[in-house]
């Protein structure tokens, strides 16, 4: 992707755009100056099928004319929108531009509906049938790609109906994930744990540690050799959710069961990535966001009868 950071391509695209345009107007010129000899019955002399004869009658003017303005119309549209490499041309128009305008005024149409919601907290919002209805759709739209439909994710990404959480399941927590994305770094640890044989060892420990079926013997040997892993997950397994690191006890696996998953882990990490959604959705969104997420696996606050 390296190519495309730097001018050259949008250069390029300037100067091809440019030359078709001209190839256009050459050729429109040559044509134009060409005067073919025509016989006495105004015929080129090509004949088909025994008595159809080419005609040597010249183009329309309208036709001449269309062809012009098609020419002059491409240029006048260069000049005034965005379409030779990197210029941005005259009115300053752009998708994106257009898109974001188009979000703003969307946002601004919605306002009235989420000003009934922000003076309320996200447990007493997870109690508000309204409140839900508008969250489950800011889900399917912005989450249940990664997360399912039901929330409950899949392999590499993360159930959100239960109650296990990298990063904290408070509201505050949830509503901080929302706005600026995670960063999840497991780094490859193999060489600090030792040999291929002690990742195995390693992998069995881990799996004893939520009680899953392992290998007792090679449990045992690994036990000691987890103090490499410790920094993040504890020297009981448990995790540390300041730095976003698994509990390792509650049976509950977010890249795959079993030793071989495991060992793949230890030698080779994982890089996972959640991403921001301040650029997308507004505050009140959040906010409302953050209660349904919330609610999937905690008692919301009924809501107050009127």
């Amino acid at each position: 992707m390296s190519d495309f950071n730097g001018n050259f391509w949008s250069v390029y695209v300037a100067v091809l755009t440019l030359v078709s345009i001209l190839a256009c107007v050459l050729l429109l010129w040559i044509t134009a100056r060409k005067k073919m000899v025509a016989r006495s019955d105004n015929t080129t002399g090509h004949v088909w099928d025994g008595d159809l004869r080419e005609m040597n009658n010249p183009m329309p003017r309208w036709w001449m004319w269309m062809f012009v303005l098609s020419i002059v119309f491409g240029l006048a549209y260069l000049v005034i929108y965005p379409g030779l490499g990197s210029y941005g041309g005259q009115l300053g128009w752009s998708t994106r531009g257009e898109y974001t305008a188009e979000v703003e005024r969307a946002n601004k149409d919605l306002e009235p509906l989420y000003a009934q919601f922000t003076a309320k907290q996200p447990p007493e919002l997870a109690g508000d049938p309204a409140a839900m209805a508008v969250g489950e759709r800011l889900f399917m739209n912005n989450c249940a790609q990664c997360h399912g439909s039901d929330a409950r994710g899949s392999k590499g990404f993360p159930n959100l109906a239960d109650a296990d959480w990298l990063h904290g399941g408070m509201p505050a927590k949830i509503a901080e994930t929302l706005t600026a994305g995670r960063q999840g770094n497991m780094p490859p640890m193999a060489a600090a744990i030792g040999t291929p044989d002690d990742v195995k060892n390693v992998a069995n420990y881990v799996l004893s540690l939520s009680g899953s079926p392992h290998d007792s013997v090679r449990s045992q040997l690994g036990k000691a050799k987890f103090i490499a892993c410790a920094a993040c997950h504890g020297i009981d397994g448990k995790g540390n959710q300041a730095l976003g690191a698994p509990n390792l006890t509650d049976d509950i696996w977010l890249h795959g069961w079993g030793e071989q998953a495991i060992v793949t882990m230890i030698n080779k990490g994982k890089i996972n990535e959640m991403p921001a959604q301040a650029g997308k959705l507004t505050e009140a969104q959040i906010q409302v966001l953050t209660a349904y997420v919330w609610g999937l696996s905690n008692k919301p606050v009924p809501a107050a009868k009127l």
